[in-house]
This record gives structure tokens, C-alpha cells and sequence, in this order.
């Protein structure tokens, strides 16, 4: 699996991850021969599998191409514990300078949530969705440019 250019390919991405660096694997026994670049890959992967209790296990790759031939699996050094969904496939860093405003009206969620279930909505929601609604935004408008468009539409929001 591994190359000139890298150890093994991230499961979720496809990115080579390059040797001497940071990785990670799941915790579930099933899926420990998947390998993600970034924590970001990994939380990806876990709803897709519907892991209920799953964790990122952090390792190095091998340090050149003739160590991974000889070396054995790494052990586990670090634990990442999930407690949010998956929403950012992208693994592209928010650009700084975009406004970090509510983009969800409260009083409209709230009201669907309650005729819905009858329940209560915290206001730490609105981050949360508003965080979710940037990064589904984000991948739109990358789909938009790699297409030439310059309006974002709603083919662009893949689901």
C-alpha cells in the first residue's frame, strides 16, 4: 500500500498520508485496517458505519518506506472521544475573515421543534446548525467553482 509519496491512503479523502506523521484509526475491531488523515476524515466515517460508542485512536506512521515493511502495528497513543456528528468531509480550514453569525432563525427552529416533539430547544443550538449550515455552504460553493459557475445553486448541496 505504501509509495514514494506516502504511507497509506485516508479512507474518507484519498490524501496519501505521508510518513513520520500523525494519523488515525478507529477503535472499532472491525474497522482497524481503515486509516484517516485527520480527525475530521475519522468523524466522517463513524455514521457511516453507525458506530454507537467509537473513538479515534491517534498513531505515526512509519518513518520511511523501508520501516513499514519491517515494522509492527503502532501502539495506540492518544484517544479522541466523538461527541458531535460528522459534518466537515472537506477538511478545509474556515477561512478567518467570514462572519461567524447565527445563520438560523431561533424562533422558527424553536417552533418547529416544538409542534413537532413537544420539547424544548437550547440555545446552543443555533451555533451547532449554524456551524453545520457554514460547512455544508463551504462544500457548495467549492462544487460551484470546480464547475465555473458563479452562483452557488442547489445542485451544489450534495446530501
Amino acid at each position: 500500500m505504501s509509495d514514494e509519496n506516502g504511507w497509506r491512503k485516508c479512507g474518507p479523502c484519498k490524501k496519501m498520508i505521508p510518513y513520520n506523521s500523525t494519523y488515525y484509526i478507529c477503535n472499532v475491531s472491525s474497522c482497524k485496517k481503515h486509516v484517516f488523515c485527520s480527525h475530521n476524515c475519522w468523524r466522517a466515517h463513524v455514521p457511516l458505519m453507525r458506530h454507537k460508542d467509537a473513538w479515534a485512536e491517534e498513531e505515526k506512521s512509519p518513518a520511511t518506506k523501508e520501516a513499514a515493511l519491517t515494522e509492527a502495528p503502532a501502539i495506540p497513543t492518544k484517544r479522541i472521544v466523538a461527541n458531535q456528528p460528522a459534518t466537515d468531509t472537506t477538511n478545509k480550514p474556515r477561512q478567518s475573515d467570514a462572519p461567524k453569525d447565527i445563520l438560523i432563525v431561533a424562533s422558527k427552529l424553536k417552533n418547529y421543534i416544538k409542534s413537532k416533539s413537544q420539547l424544548n430547544t437550547s440555545a446552543q443550538v443555533m451555533d451547532i446548525l449554524s456551524d453545520i449550515v457554514r460547512d455544508h455552504c463551504d462544500a457548495a460553493i467549492e462544487v460551484a467553482k470546480r464547475d465555473g459557475r458563479k452562483t452557488v445553486m442547489d445542485r451544489d448541496f450534495v446530501r
